[in-house]
């Protein structure tokens, strides 16, 4: 009865037809002459047909002539499938999407993917940005690997691993009154315009979310958020990372009293493992929010 096919026993009658003998198999194997020819007597037993005819080594029977490129075909595929995997576990070859917020993508990835290229430069990393809710809708579907971002809602499908505090201030013109101030605090918002966006969710639940309610503009492009904040007549609320801090006109001022934070970190579906390469990428995001964080302390 046939009971399958064994790897080893396809390499041997491989060897055998391509070498041209038994001998020749066995040297490049590093196995005994006898060796090679019990594997090939066990697979004829197995396929109850013969693969070499019997006084002539090496030759192929009818049989063999039929199957014998299948075996090839077989044990190639075995071989570039054990290479693909032994590659990507010791991260000399894959492929890894990841996804973060705008802020994480413009102020930490560039430095994070040069690194990264420069030590493996045989893994392709595809980087997506998008507002919060498009990096957990791609962690969702399986898109991505993992996000990087600040956690609105559904908890429940995510695994969230904390990276950094990101303070939430206001933005406004540098001619604009509150722009001499060294810090705001959250009543003076009543007295101006402000314009809301995607990142004002932030402050709803908060003592200050009735601010929400004095809004007359909403925006979600961050181009067109500054483009209005040009005119010198508004303000907007802004996680920090989130403020482009090569603006000359601009002025990022901290909110306080009561001071708010966003907080950023990995996010990863429930029971989802990180691959060697997502682990490396996630190692490398790590250290360069903490180094950014001790250049911030002044270390």
């Amino acid at each position: 009865m046939y009971r399958g096919l064994k790897i080893q026993q396809l390499r041997y009658a491989v060897l055998v037809h391509e070498l041209g003998s038994f001998q020749a198999a066995a040297n490049r194997l590093h196995r005994s002459q006898p060796a090679i020819s019990l594997g090939i007597r066990e697979l004829e037993a197995q396929l109850d047909a013969p693969i070499f005819e019997k006084k002539r080594q090496g030759k192929l029977t009818a049989f063999g002539r039929i199957f014998l490129p299948k075996f090839q075909e077989l044990v190639g595929l075995h071989d570039r499938l054990n290479k693909e995997i032994d590659d990507v576990i010791q991260q000399r070859a894959g492929r890894i999407e990841v996804a973060t917020v705008p802020s994480i993508a413009r102020r930490f990835m560039p430095g994070v993917l040069n690194q990264f290229i420069e030590q493996y430069p045989d893994i392709e990393i595809g980087l997506h940005d998008g507002p919060a809710e498009f990096v957990a809708e791609m962690v969702r579907s399986g898109q991505v690997e993992f996000g990087v971002s600040s956690l609105w809602d559904g908890v429940e499908d995510f695994n969230f691993r904390p990276l950094m505090q990101d303070q939430i201030g206001i933005v406004c013109h540098q001619q604009h009154p509150l722009a001499k101030k060294n810090a705001v605090q959250w009543q003076d918002l009543s007295r101006h315009t402000l314009i809301t966006n995607g990142t004002s969710r932030l402050i709803k639940g908060t003592a200050v979310e009735h601010l929400l309610n004095n809004s007359r503009v909403y925006l979600s492009d961050m181009t067109s958020i500054f483009a209005l904040l040009e005119t010198g007549s508004c303000v907007t609320t802004l996680p920090q990372l989130a403020f482009q801090e090569t603006s000359e006109s601009l002025r990022f001022i901290p909110l306080k009293k009561p001071a708010l934070y966003r907080s950023i970190g990995f996010i990863t579906r429930h029971g989802a493992s990180a691959s060697t390469t997502g682990a490396s990428v996630m190692a490398a995001i790590t250290h360069s929010i903490a180094a950014a964080n001790r250049s911030l302390a002044g270390e």
